[in-house]
């Protein structure tokens, strides 16, 4: 089997999910026996974030053959006008932008790669490929969150390429309901990311001098929201002097960073709140956890929360956020809560206060996340794509 996999989007130095997933899924099916290759498009040049082999060829479209293609001034500041009050248009602007500049270099790609399938990471990608070059070869569009927001903040033109796709993949039963209430003929499948089976849990039982509470995830003030968690615990620090908070993750910007620092400046908790910076050693981090935080507005999965759970952490998260709401059963294995510092406080001063409520949920967090075994997840895959190329011949 020969698979291209069309992540039309940043990969140098990426620390995401998309990212990680995007390197796993290339090294998964090269060690199946699969011929792979990936086709990307970044604004940079350089190494991936995340370990990649070199065996793999990755093209990358924006700096292709000696060319660089560079993001035109007009476009930029047409781009910027609409983001002012109309974010969906704004992403029209991007789509205009690669049908103008990279169709070429991506028909180039195929031509070269000849692949039996596309694996798509985005609308996006689907539309460049189904709609705009119109190729022949069977295209699956990945969904990395919830498809819901393809009908409201997606630009309407990369629509027909869902319905265009051999099948839409999604990573939970409540996106396929959400999907299929727009398109009901769109064809879809259920396959979740592969979340690490780790073989020794942290240790929730064990009498310690430092507990931790971990926050794992991209510093950013409206998505990931870590100042939260430093807000809840400032008003819990008192009690539990035992406790230390530790936010790992890559800043997505200075402003929000230095806002990050003030606020634990402000709280005098310089000696009980860390900000650690990136981490490639995940496992390590979590295996010293107690609690895992995750005060996200919304997530497409939660691959940070996943491993957490894997590795037998209790966590908290607000009832509102897409994807943690699934993952985590309320009062089972953790806690979802409304809304709100106080009561995120609460949930996080429930399992401070109480070592054998975390050690259960805990143990129950690591039970569900079997369902997400690696082997399982890639098995299902493979599965997938053979039936599509068998289908095709």
């Amino acid at each position: 089997m020969n698979i291209l996999l069309a992540n039309l989007t940043k990969m140098v130095g990426d620390s995401g999910g998309m990212a990680k997933v995007t390197c796993e899924f290339a090294h998964e099916m090269k060690k199946r026996g699969h011929q792979v290759a990936l086709v990307y498009s970044d604004v940079r040049t350089g190494s991936f974030y995340y370990p990649w082999d070199q065996d793999i060829p990755a093209y990358d479209i924006r700096h292709y053959k000696g060319q660089t293609i560079t993001y035109p001034w007009y476009l930029k500041l047409k781009r910027e006008f609409y983001r002012t009050f109309d974010k969906q248009k704004a992403r029209t602007v991007n789509d205009d932008f690669a049908a103008s500049f990279l169709l070429n270099n991506l028909q180039d790609v195929l031509d070269t790669v000849k692949p039996d399938v596309i694996v798509s990471f985005q609308p996006a990608a689907s539309k460049m490929l189904l709609c705009d070059l119109k190729t022949e070869i069977p295209v699956v569009t990945m969904s990395h969150g919830d498809p819901e927001d393809y009908f409201h903040t997606y630009p309407k033109e990369q629509i027909p390429a869902l319905e265009k796709s051999v099948v839409c993949q999604v990573l939970l039963p409540s996106f396929e309901r959400h999907l299929k209430r727009h398109l009901p003929n769109v064809k879809t499948v259920v396959i979740g990311n592969a979340i690490p089976q780790y073989d020794v849990p942290a240790d929730l039982g064990a009498q310690k001098d430092i507990y931790k509470i971990i926050f794992l995830g991209r510093l950013s003030k409206n998505h990931k929201r870590p100042h939260l968690l430093i807000e809840a615990f400032t008003g819990l620090a008192e009690r539990f002097p035992e406790w230390i908070v530790e936010i790992w993750g890559a800043e997505d910007g200075k402003a929000y960073y230095k806002e990050l620092q003030l606020l634990i400046r402000k709280n005098k908790l310089e000696n009980r709140v860390f900000l650690k910076g990136a981490t490639s050693h995940v496992e390590e981090v979590l295996r010293q956890g107690d609690i895992f935080a995750f005060p996200s507005a919304y997530e497409g999965f939660g691959m940070a929360l996943g491993e957490a759970m894997s590795m037998g952490l209790p966590s908290v998260a607000y009832c509102t956020c897409s994807a943690a709401n699934e993952l985590i059963k309320n009062n089972k294995n953790g806690f979802l809560c409304e809304e709100g510092i106080v009561p995120f406080q609460k949930s996080i001063e429930l399992l401070m206060a109480n070592r054998i409520l975390r050690k259960t949920m805990g143990t129950n967090a690591r039970y569900l996340m079997q369902k997400y075994d690696p082997q399982h997840i890639w098995n299902s895959w493979n599965e997938l794509l053979n039936n599509i190329i068998s289908y095709h011949r």
